[in-house]
């Protein structure tokens, strides 16, 4: 399966073994929760995906590799100690605390979080010595004598044999003590969470048309080749970073984070032709309403790689616009969140004194965003929208000790007006995002008309997240009769292929 049902299935799992009866115990009885055992190639976003899963669950997560780990700091270390049987004394040997169950209870303690996901990555990559721990580690919930606490689900993940020379099978026994999920590289889901993390526009553009290029492992006579996804998102955020500092990326950079000589060679020269195309084509001013005759006439006349990047280019100017817009949407989402609490305290119990309890909630949103950072369940994105409502907020209260309000009717209704005009100056930017979508479009009519190059505009904006929820708010009349043609056409060829099955 790909790593998108993988995550589901995760996801799944861990709401059936967390889910409780009227008694507070878990229906699916810790000894019967299997471990999850995810295998597959390196690189394609095992450990990625559990960190995604216990931010979305709102559960601790502890992530060990353990091949950097002996078998003394997985079991914990021997001591002597003496035990009565049968009325004689005898002197035996125990463990100390596992260093990993050790990490679990202090995760617990840090961040409140009773429930979460043990992650053991490389398990079957273990040395000798610790291979029967971690066979134990499976098959009984346990390191050395202790266990992990209940609530902790266990998931590990391994490579198939073809990619580590290290790796050990595991015997039928510890097999049939787990919920094995193979998972396979798969560039359409990739493709989908590349695009909502903002990754480089030319990585996407490229695997857009090279996808045989999205992950590829070699054996040579010169060792191991590859080029895998976390390669492709690495290089991105490098690439980003690069453009930020105006610095230039050539394929010895490139080699760095694909490490397959003839694609890192491929993408630097579709790099720099992707660089060419950025200045020759001067979408930033199409994207203002300003087309060029010339600039139409050469696009309609170049080659079809060249059209397709040109798409790629409106595309990611439209898609970084549709993502900024919906982050500012979600802040004032959290602010009205806010404002609907403060409401109810100003116009009631706390009107005498409104700054003081304006103070007490900009205090409380602080302690609780301080608390998810700490358990780990904000996405930097979300932290950053956490500061932005605490920034606001802090405005709103220094301007109300300015005017010396003393009481909440006067306090609220300066808050709301406040928040109006946040909100007005939101649907401007949306009506701007709107004319630039509707400017984009003329260009791609008036260089493609209806051709290819239109299909893959409308079926990228229907495949991008950000751009999916603008248009859910701004209504592209161009958008929905090319997205309606496309939807007919596609159904006339599935029509078409089921009546040649059945002439067959």
């Amino acid at each position: 399966m790909n790593i998108r049902r993988a995550k589901e299935e995760i996801k799944d799992t861990i709401e059936a073994y967390l889910l409780k009866n009227e008694y507070g115990e878990y229906v699916i009885p810790p000894i019967r929760q299997r471990p999850v055992l995810l295998l597959g190639a390196p690189g394609i976003g095992k450990t990625q995906i559990m960190e995604q899963i216990a931010k979305e669950c709102g559960i601790g997560l502890v992530a060990y590799t353990i091949t950097h780990h002996t078998r003394q700091s997985a079991i914990g270390l021997p001591f002597v100690s003496k035990q009565s049987y049968g009325g004689r004394e005898y002197t035996v040997t125990e463990y100390t605390m596992s260093e990993i169950v050790a990490s679990v209870y202090e995760k617990m303690e840090k961040t409140g979080l009773s429930e979460g996901i043990l992650f053991i990555d490389e398990i079957n990559c273990v040395s000798e010595t610790l291979a029967p721990a971690m066979l134990q580690f499976l098959q009984c919930k346990t390191f050395g004598s202790h266990e992990i606490p209940q609530g902790w689900i266990i998931v590990a993940a391994g490579n198939p044999p073809e990619y580590n020379k290290s790796v050990r099978e595991f015997d039928v026994v510890t097999l049939d003590r787990v919920k094995k999920i193979e998972v396979e590289p798969d560039f359409a889901v990739w493709k989908e969470y590349a695009v909502k993390q903002q990754l480089h526009p030319a990585v996407i553009s490229y695997l857009n048309t090279r996808t045989g290029n999205f992950y590829k492992m070699e054996t040579t006579v010169d060792g191991r080749k590859f080029a895998t996804p976390r390669g492709w998102e690495d290089l991105s955020t490098i690439l980003n970073v690069y453009d930020s500092l105006g610095k230039e990326m050539d394929r010895e950079v490139v080699v760095q984070y694909i490490q397959h000589e003839r694609i890192a060679k491929d993408f630097a020269n579709y790099l720099e032709l992707y660089r060419k195309y950025q200045m020759d084509y001067q979408l930033d001013v199409v994207l203002e309403g300003s087309i060029d005759e010339i600039l139409l006439k050469k696009a309609s006349h170049a080659p079809f790689d060249e059209r397709l990047s040109v798409v790629s280019l409106l595309l990611s100017r439209c898609r970084s616009r549709f993502a900024k817009l919906m982050r500012r949407e979600h802040v004032l989402e959290l602010l009205y969140e806010n404002l609907k609490i403060l409401r109810e305290g100003l116009l009631g119990v706390h009107s005498g004194q409104p700054i003081v309890y304006f103070r007490e909630i900009l205090d409380e949103w602080e302690k609780e965003t301080t608390r998810k950072k700490q358990a780990e369940l904000l996405t930097r994105q979300e932290e950053h929208d956490c500061r932005q409502v605490s920034e606001i907020l802090e405005r709103y209260q220094i301007e109300l000790q300015k005017r010396e309000v003393q009481d909440g009717d006067t306090a609220f209704a300066e808050i709301r007006q406040w928040f109006d005009e946040a909100q007005d100056a939101y649907d401007r930017e949306l009506e701007d995002s709107g004319r630039m979508l509707e400017h984009a479009f003329d260009f791609m009519e008036a260089a493609f008309g209806g051709g290819q190059e239109m299909v893959i505009f409308v079926t990228e904006l229907n495949s991008d997240y950000y751009s999916i929820k603008f248009l859910q708010q701004y209504e592209c009349k161009r958008y929905y009769r090319y997205n309606r043609q496309l939807l007919f056409e596609e159904g006339s060829r599935t029509i078409e292929a089921r009546l040649k099955a059945l002439g067959k």
